[in-house]
């Protein structure tokens, strides 16, 4: 199963985490890691090439993080719930392969 932690502060999503692998079908014919997959970097993308804001990532087989600061947040708060919106539908379309949760962080760097 994928897990895709969305990390926040206050009123803000500050990043998100993706960990584990869907198990939906074969490696490289599983559509639902593909959707979470390309999102999750569309979102990493936009975030960091077209509105140039500074983030801390990392990839790597089965893992996927990005975090900005609060200040950095704030300016990308509409991609970042379009990226949770997102991630709550397909979970809830494939609830044995996504499950999306939230997680506080105190740190408002």
């Amino acid at each position: 199963m994928t897990a895709v932690c969305f990390i926040t502060s206050e009123e803000l999503i500050i990043g998100f985490e993706l960990k584990g692998h869907s198990d939906y079908a074969e490696e490289g014919s599983d559509i639902v890691c593909a959707a979470v997959s390309s999102a999750a970097y569309m979102t990493a993308n936009t975030i960091t090439d077209i509105l140039c804001l500074e983030a801390e990532a990392t990839a790597d087989d089965g893992y996927m993080m990005m975090r900005l600061s609060s200040q950095d947040a704030l300016k990308a708060q509409d991609i970042l719930r379009g990226f949770e919106l997102h991630m709550k539908e397909l979970s809830q379309q494939y609830q044995n392969n996504i499950k999306v949760v939230f997680r506080r962080c105190k740190d408002n760097a």
